[in-house]
């Protein structure tokens, strides 16, 4: 969006009308007057772009990487009992270490920029056997499955 805006100023300064500018630019012809009004107005440095949108990170760089570090040493460091963490478990984290709180539901937006992902474990039974699992699959279940009727001959 800068790199047009400082398009439009060099176009008009070429000659070319509001319209033709912003027929090129692919914009409306009132934003093109509106971009030549603020240069004229504020210089063409207030056609620069603005920065970052929204409120900045309550965690910097360096707390996101000590809280990385947190989360490998597992939940429970905390004194929490299973090894799981939660967006909850995370936000105590947080307010514990950093003085920082964080709603639970918005816990996942840091984690994500962390590059973490929700994960659940995998729940299996402890007498579970795993050769007679894979030995059913081989032989039980083909002969259960369903197989497709043959279709008959097509009658003329």
């Amino acid at each position: 969006m800068e790199e047009r805006r400082f398009a439009a100023l060099d176009l008009r300064k070429q000659g070319l009308s509001q319209a033709e500018v912003g027929g090129r630019l692919k914009v409306a012809q009132q934003t093109v007057s509106r971009w030549a009004r603020q240069a004229r107005q504020q210089g063409r440095k207030s056609l620069r772009k603005a920065g970052r949108a929204g409120r900045k990170p309550l965690l910097n760089e360096q707390q996101l990487q000590s809280l990385e570090k947190l989360l490998w040493e597992g939940p429970e460091r905390l004194g929490y009992e299973t090894p799981l963490w939660t967006c909850a478990r995370v936000a105590h984290l947080i307010e514990k270490q950093f003085g920082v709180s964080y709603h639970p539901a918005h816990v996942w937006k840091v984690l994500r920029q962390l590059g973490w992902s929700c994960q659940r474990p995998v729940g299996r039974a402890l007498e579970r056997n795993e050769a007679a699992i894979a030995e059913w699959k081989k032989a039980t279940w083909p002969a259960l499955k369903k197989k497709p009727k043959k279709k008959a001959e097509p009658s003329f």
